[in-house]
């Protein structure tokens, strides 16, 4: 880059000494010229032309010896004699034109000569100072060509700089994006792969709503039918009704025939008494000595000797009340006191607070003992409770607490049950311990959804909790959950429809 730079600048410097050159010429012509009235003399040489200025003829005066000098050679003067002689004016003319011209040749010669000479030297002063001074241009202009260049280099290296850094930091975000890309990828890879679980999953949904759908159109005609069939028993029921209606109206027209009958029966049930009361005498003797004797429960009876299931009369403690219950002689060792059966569904469990107070039912068949004769019952001394189960496809199953009581009315009936075993579950189904006992009319639960009118029944509800005996009884097979039924959860879960319950006690030490 430095040597056509180099041979410009020489290039130049020569036609900068040609126009040096050229100057020189026409001041040298300048300073030749002193008017324009004047004879001129031109001379060329090279590219100079040298234009000279002569003297007029009269002011020429005589010549003088010749002296090379640097100064310019002046015209001679006429001598005196010359000037005084008084020749004819044609002689004198020419004589004085040939002196003149004789003279500015002379002239002519030395000036070219010094003009020669000057403008050698001059010439190669000027050159020298030329070359000089371009020599120190060109220095400069070099010296500010590689500052320049230095300059230029710094600014660069500084680009170059800033380019790495902002390449870099390009790679560094380019490199960020990738792994954001990677990372949205695969995030999108785990969404599609849970979208497809979830539409497995919404599509076994939606089987299951369809099978339910079915199973619901299948008892809705089952009910349908059933509902055919309870309309079809109320007309034979109402027309039984008319039947017997008639009957009645019938009977009653015959009110004295058989009022005749009835005396006539009377006489006849006078003569079978009297008959009776000499055959069964033995009999009456004996139960009036049972009658001494005082069970406090189905264990005193069993220990007395009474192994046969049945109802009893035993005695509460501290009380001379008695009251009638269904002992179970031969369930593991028997001498068990029933609180609680079902097994058909023919008596109503969803009962107020007053009626699980007293009891009700039959012992005979399903029933609550009550809840004021268990209180004093398993206060009395230390008492086991046995639940016993049994499912629509007859498995069976008990739970069984080694310590069970219930406090009394001011406390709620609270049960407390402790020392849980069987296997009816993992675990107890029964409430925990000091849980208050709820019925329709009295929610002593801890949930704000009143469980006894919604599970049905009276029972230990705490949050409507894992257990109840005295829910609705269903009877038969079904895939339906009921949430108002009978349940005992850790058993069979929700889906458990039972057949069979019973709730009952013996002393711990028996």
């Amino acid at each position: 880059m430095q040597r056509p730079c180099l041979f410009l600048h020489l290039q130049f410097l020569k036609l900068e000494m040609g126009w040096l050159l050229a100057l020189g010429c026409l001041a040298v012509a300048v300073a030749v010229v002193t008017g324009s009235e004047r004879r001129q003399h031109q001379v060329q040489h090279g590219p100079c032309s040298y234009t000279f200025i002569l003297p007029e003829v009269e002011q020429c005066q005589p010549a003088r010896d010749f002296q090379e000098t640097n100064s310019l050679q002046r015209d001679s003067p006429s001598s005196p004699e010359t000037a005084h002689a008084k020749p004819p004016w044609q002689d004198s003319k020419l004589e004085s034109l040939e002196n003149t011209t004789e003279n500015s040749t002379q002239w002519l010669q030395k000036l070219e000569s010094y003009i020669q000479e000057n403008v050698r030297s001059e010439m190669a002063e000027m050159q020298r100072n030329v070359i000089h001074s371009q020599t120190a241009t060109m220095l400069e202009i070099g010296t500010n060509l590689l500052s320049q260049s230095a300059e230029h280099t710094r600014k660069l290296t500084d680009v170059e700089t800033q380019v790495l850094n902002q390449t870099s930091r390009l790679e560094v975000q380019l490199l960020e994006y990738y792994l954001s890309t990677t990372r949205l990828e695969k995030q999108l890879v785990q969404q599609n792969q849970e979208v497809s679980r979830l539409k497995v999953k919404n599509s076994l949904l939606e089987q299951r709503f369809l099978d339910m759908e079915a199973r619901h159109s299948q008892e809705l005609q089952a009910s349908q039918q059933e509902k055919e069939q309870l309309q079809e028993l109320l007309d034979r029921q109402s027309r039984l009704v008319t039947l017997l209606e008639g009957q009645l109206a019938s009977s009653t027209r015959n009110s004295t025939l058989l009022q005749r009958q009835q005396a006539a029966l009377s006489d006849t049930v006078q003569q079978l008494l009297a008959l009776c009361i000499s055959c069964v005498l033995p009999e009456i003797t004996s139960s009036s000595k049972e009658k001494v004797m005082i069970f406090r429960d189905c264990a005193d009876i069993y220990r007395y000797g009474i192994t046969e299931n049945g109802i009893y009369s035993i005695h509460l403690t501290n009380s001379t009340q008695t009251i009638k219950v269904f002992c179970d002689m031969k369930t593991r060792g028997g001498g068990w006191t029933v609180l609680q059966h079902r097994f058909d569904g023919s008596v109503e469990f969803h009962r107020s607070w007053e009626e699980y107070k007293m009891g009700f039912g039959d012992p005979s068949g399903e029933h609550w003992l009550g809840n004021d004769f268990i209180h004093v019952l398993t206060t009395s001394q230390d008492y086991t409770l046995q639940v016993q189960l049994k499912d629509v496809e007859g498995n069976q199953a008990y739970s069984q607490y080694n310590n069970f009581h219930i406090d009394g009315e001011d406390k709620k009936y609270s049960v407390h049950a402790h020392g849980f075993s069987g296997t009816a579950g993992h675990t107890s189904s029964l409430t925990r311990t000091g849980t208050m006992f709820s019925t329709k009319d009295q929610d002593n639960d801890r949930c704000s959804c009143k469980c006894a009118q919604m599970a049905s029944g009276g029972w230990w509800f705490e949050a409507c909790g894992p257990s109840n005996l005295n829910g609705i009884y269903y009877a038969g097979v079904s895939n339906v959950m009921r949430y108002n039924g009978i349940k005992w959860y850790y058993w069979k879960g929700p889906s458990l429809i039972v057949n069979m319950t019973t709730m009952m006690v013996r002393p711990v030490n028996f």
